[in-house]
């Protein structure tokens, strides 16, 4: 196997022949029908875009590449933005070759300290971080190629140019905003061949004495790399890019997408409603503690944060692997155990709230099962991480392999500027 680039050189020639024959052969086929309500309602469901990176099945939770996401968990993140981005996993060589282009590229420059630094000191993280990314785009390899004229065959270039830059020096920052806004000292470097999750964690300042917390962090980047195309981020980031803005804008315009509270601040609002729990019972609940908690939250018409997903109709795969992980390195954490707890008990509540409902003539709840969020923030509030905020940033982080894998791909086949038609309150009306 190649490196990354030379597998994408290979690859990309198979690709393109592969969509001219499918919109050639199948171009006027109906993939989605839309309706008035999900018109008004975000369009959510409809089937208008193609992103082969990842797509989401209710009934298997996240398949990335063609690989249900647990039998490919122990991937480190380099090696899950390769299988993005290629569709294949990198050999030894390969993946060695990609760390060395992180290593090479991990120089944040000067400026964008200055910058984090003069900023108030009661910024978000999440603006600290878009930021620090946006300002460097005067760094734009596609940029710089495209004022001086280039072909569309060869835009994927210097867009894996940008890709790889951003990545490499994305954790870097990261870091350093959560060293500089929360005061944890100077902030720390990029250490050479070390991964790219090991690097982030030890550039966090986490203790990690055992090393469990760099495990977490590689498999929690994995676990957030991508879901599919049409979620807030990686929608935004495709639209963006459909005008041949360069990576930093593109990424940049998702990252302000997940900084939204319905994208970005579920773990949060999960963790919370745990901490609360804890708090009434003062410390673990009981099962029959839980049950009235639970109860209480439903009936007085709230839900309970990180139970049900959108697409999904069973448990989130990447739930499961991070519970598998809590109850080998923190089973005794009492945050880590009540999370764990609540997964016996909640589901069953849930089913039974919902006979409740249908029996006063309203609708059953979809899905009883947790996602990934239920679990995601108490692992990081086990090893010390315990500020709000910067969860977004870690969930960033992750997400920028998605949103840059889709990117790269994106100028690889040619896809179009985004442009749907919008429609008035009075055309509709006047259908019939």
């Amino acid at each position: 196997m190649g490196t990354l680039q030379e597998t994408l050189r290979a690859k990309i020639p198979q690709w393109r022949e592969e969509i001219a024959e499918v919109k050639a052969t199948m171009g006027d086929k109906v993939i989605s029908e839309v309706t008035v309500n999900q018109a008004y309602g975000g369009m959510r469901g409809v089937k208008s875009m193609v992103c082969d990176t990842s797509v989401v099945d209710p009934d298997k939770g996240l398949i990335i590449r063609g690989h249900p996401l647990l039998e490919i968990k122990d991937l480190r993140p380099e090696e899950t933005f390769f299988l993005l981005l290629t569709g294949e996993r990198p050999d030894a060589d390969a993946k060695a070759a990609l760390q060395h282009e992180f290593d090479r590229r991990s120089q944040v420059p000067d400026y964008v300290w200055d910058l984090l630094k003069a900023m108030p000191r009661d910024s978000h993280p999440m603006c600290m971080l878009d930021t620090g990314i946006l300002v460097m785009e005067r760094e734009s390899v596609f940029r710089q190629w495209y004022d001086k004229g280039m072909r569309k065959e060869d835009y994927w270039i210097p867009m894996l140019g940008d890709a790889l830059n951003i990545l490499a020096r994305m954790p870097v920052i990261a870091a350093g905003v959560y060293r500089i806004r929360y005061e944890k000292g100077s902030v720390k470097t990029w250490t050479h061949g070390l991964d790219w999750g090991a690097n982030f964690a030890n550039m966090l300042g986490i203790p990690d004495p055992t090393e469990a917390y760099a495990k977490l962090m590689r498999i929690y980047l994995s676990f957030h790399a991508d879901h599919e195309g049409g979620n807030v981020s990686a929608n935004t980031c495709h639209t963006v890019g459909s005008s041949l803005s360069d990576a930093y804008y593109s990424v940049s315009a998702g990252l302000n997408g997940l900084a939204g509270p319905l994208h970005g601040l579920a773990n949060q609002e999960c963790l919370k409603w745990v901490l609360e729990l804890m708090a009434r019972f003062g410390g673990s609940p009981t099962q029959e503690q839980l049950r009235e908690f639970a109860f209480e939250t439903l009936r007085s018409g709230q839900v309970i944060p990180g139970y049900g997903h959108a697409v999904l109709r069973v448990v989130d795969p990447r739930f499961a692997g991070f519970l598998e992980f809590g109850r080998k390195y923190i089973a005794d954490d009492p945050v880590f155990k009540t999370v764990s707890d609540i997964f016996d008990v909640v589901p069953k509540v849930l089913e039974e709230y919902s006979d409740e409902r249908v029996k006063a003539g309203k609708s059953p709840i979809a899905n009883t099962w947790p996602n990934v969020d239920a679990v995601s923030g108490s692992l990081q509030y086990a090893f010390g991480l315990t500020e709000f905020p910067f969860y977004t940033v870690l969930f960033s982080v992750s997400r920028a392999m998605g949103m840059l894998s889709q990117l790269v791909l994106n100028r690889a086949l040619g896809t179009a500027l985004t442009r749907p038609k919008s429609v008035s309150t009075a055309w509709i009306k006047k259908q019939k």
